[in-house]
């Protein structure tokens, strides 16, 4: 019988449906194990051959996930991105990185890959928190909003977020900065026009000040060029020379990322300032370039390991056909504060 079996007969002779056969060759989650062994153990007696051009475009059409991030040089993405490819492919699914550039719309380009991957899920990593809710109902797939503090209307029952509460961490991180005295504290923040996690962190700031009574002034207040590469060390290295040169007196400096805050040690270090002697200096996000860093940096990290793990459970239990855990469609995690040697 061998190489004219075809999966129609496999299908007969194990009792279960077509596709249920195609999901046991794909490895697919959604089959119970009992029934995957015995498809898998009828295969091998009778020698079925499965077609691989098909299987394949099967698996690239059908079985797959992206993963669209927006800010793909930003090493705070990188451990995120190997546990979250990681756990698709165990899962069963195939694994595709997109990279959105700083001013596409990044739900026009998971609509687009939609339609020529036939896609089963969408993960974004990165992006902007403003996306009206048609815009995310042109996504008919299951998808997971990560790292950004978006909303998900209750109407929607084809999506889930999982972040941080940027404003919060960031108003903790600024209260810490005016609990060791420090009273004219820059910010480096993202472009004037942000709707991210930038315009969130911003927020924080201004209201920790207010809170202590400090009216924000506007020369301490450095948003990045719209064209640079955002929250790079380099930019934090151009915006921090250009706070020194405007003559403005601070004596900390507070970045919205850790590698701007490494750009900005760097500039302070050129113009003579010692850090933390002269100007403290703190960063948010917790990767390991503050960590190793001389001075190390004192920063909020955000757990990434967890909110990793979270955002493909999200996924996955939507493609099984939960609804995203129902009451967790929208998870926020705490952040954690981590004095370093830049500041005082």
């Amino acid at each position: 019988m061998g190489e004219q079996i075809t999966i129609r007969d496999i299908a007969k002779k194990c009792g279960v449906g077509v596709s249920t056969v195609s999901r046991a060759i794909n490895n697919h989650p959604d089959i119970n194990e009992e029934t995957r062994q015995l498809i898998l153990d009828t295969i091998e007696k009778y020698g079925y051959v499965p077609n691989n051009s098909a299987r394949n475009l099967k698996r690239t059409e059908s079985q797959t996930i992206a993963v669209l991030v927006k800010g793909i040089n930003n090493p705070f993405f990188a451990d995120m991105i190997r546990i979250i490819e990681k756990k698709i492919v165990r899962a069963g699914y195939s694994f595709i990185l997109q990279q959105v550039e700083e001013r596409e719309d990044e739900i026009e380009t998971a609509v687009m890959l939609e339609k020529e991957k036939r896609l089963k899920g969408v993960i974004f990593l990165g992006g902007i928190y403003t996306h009206p809710e048609q815009d995310f109902n042109k996504l008919t797939v299951p998808f997971v909003v990560s790292t950004v503090d978006v909303t998900i209307p209750e109407s929607m029952k084809n999506g889930a977020a999982v972040s941080i509460d940027d404003m919060t961490e960031s108003k903790k991180m600024t209260d810490y900065l005016l609990s060791r005295g420090y009273r004219r504290i820059a910010l480096l923040t993202a472009p004037v026009d942000d709707e991210s996690i930038g315009k969130c962190r911003l927020a924080g700031y201004l209201s920790a000040l207010r809170g202590a009574g400090i009216d924000p002034e506007a020369g301490l207040i450095r948003h990045m060029p719209a064209d640079a590469q955002t929250y790079s060390v380099e930019v934090g290295y151009r915006m921090t020379r250009e706070l020194i040169s405007s003559g403005v007196f601070f004596d900390c400096v507070y970045a919205i990322s850790d590698t701007m805050a490494v750009g900005a040690c760097r500039a302070l270090y050129e113009a003579g300032i010692k850090v933390p002697a002269d100007c403290g200096v703190a960063g948010f996000d917790g990767i390991d370039i503050g960590k190793y860093y001389c001075p190390s940096i004192t920063t909020v990290a955000q757990p990434r390991s967890e909110m990793s793990e979270c955002t493909v459970d999200l996924l996955l239990d939507q493609l099984q056909g939960e609804d995203a855990r129902g009451r967790n469609r929208k998870t926020i995690f705490p952040a954690r504060q981590i004095p370093r040697e830049s500041t005082l």
